[in-house]
């Protein structure tokens, strides 16, 4: 059994775990590194890019800036998660204020000293992202179509520092990044929808609270439409393997996520939404995979 100090100890780690969004920071690192083995440096064995001491700095200080990222956004957000989300506002307020904003700046040092491993560029390149975080969480998302937009970038940002690493600018790349990014923009638009009781109470100029649900989720079908775009390219213009069976299933997902989309008045309803979207951006992550399933046992060595 846990003695009372042990039970102490593990709550507050499981509080941070909470504020820092400890599981998406590990999906980015998963997902950084299939990008960078089956697309990015797809032409080099997987040892030598696994074990490239500057991919792993470069992953490193994506980690560190995007957990606190997240604990800049839960500062300025705590107000309003108390609304939207209580039960995990009670579990992220065993850390004090103080202990979170020490923390983010403990973080975004780390991030600043492992990129000047990588470059002098690299070290820009991560003070604008900490910065550009901050403004966001401190102004633009409070912004109709502003905000949005500011979330999405700042959500692929990560994998941008990965691909000036490797400077590959082959196009199928940005079709890819493309679809993600439509993908992310329909996520954002729905946790607007999900979150707007907060988002009212707290002054939040969010799209649903500007235009309207119905404004919303014309928007989001017209997104859904979109997503369409950089399907047909990947499906009948590049070598994709056997990720085509992704993206057929995903467009039986996104037709069933407009079904209910029109269907939806409550924040349960959007919940569910919202959940069939992460379920895509995962999914998707580990669907990379399936380019050449024999890949990674022919490029060990």
């Amino acid at each position: 059994m846990f003695s009372r100090k042990h039970k102490h100890i593990l709550l507050k780690f499981f509080s941070m775990f909470s504020v820092v969004r400890g599981y998406n920071v590990l999906m980015v690192v998963v997902a950084q590194y299939v990008t960078a083995v089956y697309i990015l440096a797809h032409d080099k064995p997987v040892r030598e890019v696994v074990f490239d001491l500057n991919l792993f700095m470069l992953v490193l200080a994506s980690s560190a800036t995007i957990a606190g990222g997240y604990i800049i956004n839960n500062f300025y957000d705590s107000e309003k998660d108390l609304i939207n989300r209580p039960q995990k506002s009670m579990l992220d307020r065993l850390i004090s204020q103080n202990v979170k904003l020490s923390f983010y700046f403990v973080l975004n040092l780390l991030a600043v000293v492992m990129a000047s491993y990588v470059s002098f560029k690299a070290v820009l390149f991560f003070a604008l992202y900490i910065f550009a975080i901050w403004f966001y969480s401190h102004k633009l998302k409070k912004m109709p179509f502003i905000g949005n937009l500011a979330s999405a970038v700042l959500t692929i940002t990560p994998f941008f520092a990965i691909f000036m690493y490797y400077q590959n600018f082959e196009h199928v790349i940005f079709v890819h990044a493309m679809y993600l990014f439509l993908i992310i923009s329909m996520r954002e638009l729905t946790k607007d929808l999900e979150n707007m009781p907060g988002d009212l109470a707290q002054g939040y100029k969010t799209i649903p609270i500007v235009y309207g649900e119905k404004y919303s989720k014309i928007m989001l079908t017209v997104l859904v439409f979109l997503t369409l775009v950089p399907t047909y390219f990947l499906l009948a213009k590049y070598e994709i393997g056997h990720m085509y069976y992704f993206f057929y299933f995903m467009m039986f997902l996104l037709a069933m996520f407009l079904v209910l989309l029109w269907n939806s008045s409550s924040r349960k309803h959007y919940l569910i939404l919202h959940n069939i979207l992460k379920f895509i951006i995962f999914s998707g992550v580990f669907s990379v995979l399936l380019i050449d399933t024999d890949l990674v046992l022919n490029r060990l060595f």
